[in-house]
C-alpha cells in the first residue's frame, strides 16, 4: 500500500478458535483490504483492522437467517474512503457486480467472501457513509473447544513437483494461488491475463505440466484460452476454475477436452487432490500410449 494510507490495527491475540481454512481466511482479509485501498486510492486515508471476540443473541441475529446465537470472532476492516452509494449497497455481494474499472477485477471478490462466511455458519455486514468511509465486519462462529484431531498438514495433502501455469485476472487470487501451490511443492508461473498467458504458453508449449485457469476474464475466457492451448498441444492437462457461471459446466468443460473443473473458492486440500488426479491420469495415459507404440514397433 502507498504511504498515503495509514494502517491501524487492534488485534486481540487471545481470541477464541475458529474452524476455517487458513488460505480462505487469507483470501477474505486480502479481498477486503484491497477493496479498502481502492476506496482510498486517490486521496489516501486510514485502513483499520481489528479482531476480537463477541457474543450474539437471537435478538442480535434477527436479520441473519440460519445463523445460530453464541460466541463469534469478529474481523473488522474499515476505511476512510469514498463510501458506497445507497443505490448499489444491496448489490455488492452479488456475483459479477462491480464498480471497478476494466482490468481491476471481475467483481467476484465480495461474492466469494460472502460465500465462504455463509458456509462457515457466519455472516458479513457492511456499514458505509458517502465520503466518510466503509466498515465490513466478518463474524466467524467461535469454537468453545479446540478439536483434538490432527490438523491439516502437508503430510496428508497430496503434493508434487510439476510445473504449473496459473492464470487469474484477480491479483489477490493469483498471489494466493501461487503461495498455496508452491507450498505443495509445485513450480508455479502466474499470469493475470489471457493474452499474457497465451503468449507465454505458445512460446514454450511443452514447458508446463499443467495449466490452471480462471473462466471469467476480460477479453478471452478461460474455456476459450483452453481450446487454443489444446489446439497447440492436444494432451495438455487443464483445470478450469469458476465462481459462478451459467455459460460453462463441468460436463461442457470436459467435452472440450478440459481434464479438471473446480469451483471457487479453491480449498487447498481439494485443489491438491484434483491436481494429482489430473496429472496422474495424464501420466497413466502417456504410459499406455508408450506401451502401445512399443508393441506396434515390435510388430
Amino acid at each position: 500500500l502507498p504511504s498515503t494510507i495509514t494502517i491501524k490495527q487492534q488485534i486481540d491475540t487471545a481470541t477464541k478458535s475458529i474452524l476455517a481454512d487458513p488460505s480462505q481466511v487469507h483470501q477474505i482479509l486480502m479481498n477486503l483490504c484491497i477493496n479498502a485501498y481502492h476506496a482510498m486510492e486517490e486521496r489516501g486515508g486510514i485502513l483499520e483492522i481489528t479482531l476480537k471476540d463477541c457474543e450474539l443473541s437471537l435478538e442480535d441475529l434477527e436479520n441473519q437467517a440460519g445463523v445460530l446465537p453464541g460466541s463469534f470472532v469478529v474481523l473488522t476492516i474499515g476505511d476512510s474512503g469514498r463510501g458506497i452509494s445507497a443505490d448499489i449497497r444491496d448489490k455488492i455481494f452479488d456475483p459479477y457486480f462491480t464498480t471497478k474499472e476494466v482490468g481491476k477485477g471481475t467483481g467476484m471478490g465480495l461474492a466469494i467472501v460472502h460465500g465462504i462466511i455463509k458456509r462457515y455458519g457466519g455472516f458479513i455486514t457492511c456499514e458505509t457513509v458517502l465520503e466518510k468511509g466503509t466498515v465490513f465486519q466478518v463474524y466467524f462462529p467461535a469454537m468453545e473447544q479446540v478439536p483434538t484431531v490432527p490438523g491439516e498438514t502437508l503430510a496428508n495433502i497430496q503434493s508434487g513437483k510439476e510445473r504449473i501455469l496459473f492464470i487469474d485476472d484477480e491479483e489477490i487470487l493469483v498471489d494466493l494461488g501461487k503461495t498455496v501451490l508452491e507450498r505443495l511443492g509445485y513450480e508455479v508461473t502466474v499470469r493475470t491475463s489471457s493474452l499474457e498467458a497465451w503468449n507465454t504458453f505458445k512460446n514454450q508449449p511443452d514447458l508446463f505440466d499443467l495449466v490452471i485457469t480462471d473462466q471469467t476474464m476480460p477479453g478471452v475466457t478461460g474455456s476459450d484460452l483452453a481450446l487454443k492451448m489444446l489446439q497447440l498441444r492436444p494432451n495438455l492437462p487443464i483445470i478450469l476454475c469458476t465462481g459462478y457461471s451459467s455459460i460453462i459446466s463441468e460436463e461442457k468443460a470436459k467435452s472440450m477436452g478440459i481434464k479438471g473443473f473446480a469451483l471457487k473458492p479453491l480449498v487447498r486440500k481439494e485443489i491438491a487432490l484434483l491436481i494429482r488426479q489430473v496429472l496422474d491420469e495424464q501420466a497413466a495415459r502417456s504410459h499406455t500410449r508408450e506401451i502401445r507404440q512399443g508393441l506396434r514397433n515390435g510388430q
